[in-house]
């Protein structure tokens, strides 16, 4: 079982070392056979020459769409097995084991994994709380997708029209998928990603509950009418001009 494991990356310098250094580590602690996909976009930094240093492949896509960025590293993928990761996640070294233990057995149709944080604060926990939540009644997951490559064209791949919020329409497109082939959706349990609070620390430890302030420009991004809310957030979050996360943070308790 080979895996293509897909990384977006804008402006990625900071946090791609780690994470790619975790998967090679996680390849060879289980003696799997994976390539390295790191789809550039819209980088101004080193993150080109890092993932070429560290032995990935690397492709572009500098559409504004996080949908479109996952799908073409997707299409360069050569392996039986799709992974997706964020660049400033780093994977548990059992995860490839893992997804293989799972997929051989032919129960499963693929998933998410369990997710940690690399620090913690009241604001924090509660937000991981709440996501945990919301997977256990949708009965999906996040952090990293993984399936085989035959099933993720079946879905369509992640849908372009979205711009965010495309990872939850995979889960549900790829568990309803599952269900017509007699297979489930599942989390990954014995493995882990730990990813950075980044976002916390710019934003603030409780922002996700201070999303209902923000519910008019999520709703404009969603319909198309403005980038304000999806450009802050997602596509204009590592550009040079917003390094100093003091602008904009409010202070966590």
């Amino acid at each position: 079982m080979r895996f293509s494991v897909i990384v977006p990356a804008h402006n990625e310098e900071r946090h791609l070392p780690a994470c790619l250094a975790a998967l090679r580590r996680a390849a060879d602690a289980s003696r799997a056979e994976i390539e390295i996909v790191v789809v550039l976009n819209r980088c101004t930094d080193a993150t080109e020459s890092i993932a070429a240093a560290l032995g990935a492949r690397t492709v572009r896509e500098d559409r504004r769409c996080l949908a479109a960025i996952r799908n073409a590293g997707a299409r360069a993928a050569t392996g039986d097995v799709i992974v997706t990761v964020d660049s400033d996640s780093v994977v548990s070294e059992n995860v490839f084991a893992e997804i293989e233990r799972l997929l051989a057995s032919g129960r499963w149709v693929g998933g998410g994994i369990t997710l940690r944080m690399e620090r913690y604060s009241p604001g924090i926990v509660l937000t991981l709380a709440f996501l945990r939540l919301a997977m256990f009644v949708t009965r999906l997951a996040g952090g990293v997708y993984w399936c085989r490559i035959d099933d993720f064209r079946a879905v369509g791949g992640f849908d372009e029209k979205l711009p965010f919020g495309e990872d939850v329409d995979f889960a549900k497109r790829l568990r309803a998928h599952g269900r017509k082939t007699d297979r489930r959706f599942t989390t990954l349990r014995r493995a882990w990603i730990v990813t950075s609070c980044r976002k916390f620390d710019r934003f603030g430890d409780w922002h996700w509950f201070t999303f209902l302030l923000q519910a008019r420009a999520i709703r404009r991004s969603l319909r198309g009418e403005s980038s304000e809310f999806k450009d802050r957030y997602f596509y204009e979050f590592n550009d040079a001009k917003r390094a100093d996360p003091g602008d904009d943070r409010p202070k966590s308790s």
